[in-house]
């Protein structure tokens, strides 16, 4: 893939971020160590208006990606994920290393 920045949408880019903090829990991914990707096994669910992201709590609104088709066949189709909607997504070595700019802000201990 060319090193010219991939441009997602604010909700690709959004799902991304979630997705590669997902992909950083053993209780929510599974590594494939021969190809360094990473098969996220298992979505949050939400509590109430949050959902448990990793080391994240994030507004259900912002988790809406997650049950988007669309959202996952475009990062696919960036060559950033593989979709297995709506059972997995596999992460690719792309989408691992993309700088989507989000999760800076403190993590959660609720």
């Amino acid at each position: 893939m060319s090193r010219e920045k991939i441009k997602l949408n604010p909700l690709q880019n959004k799902t991304l971020a979630l997705m590669q903090e997902l992909a950083r829990h053993r209780e929510t991914s599974i590594l494939d160590e021969a190809s360094g990707e990473v098969v996220i096994t298992q979505m949050p669910h939400a509590h109430g208006d949050h959902v448990h992201v990793g080391d994240y709590v994030v507004s259900t609104k912002d988790v809406s990606g997650f049950s988007n088709e669309a959202v996952w066949v475009a990062l696919e189709r960036k060559g950033l994920a593989k979709s297995h909607f709506p059972i997995a997504i596999t992460l690719t070595k792309a989408g691992l290393d993309y700088e989507t700019g989000l999760l800076k802000a403190e993590k959660s201990d609720h």
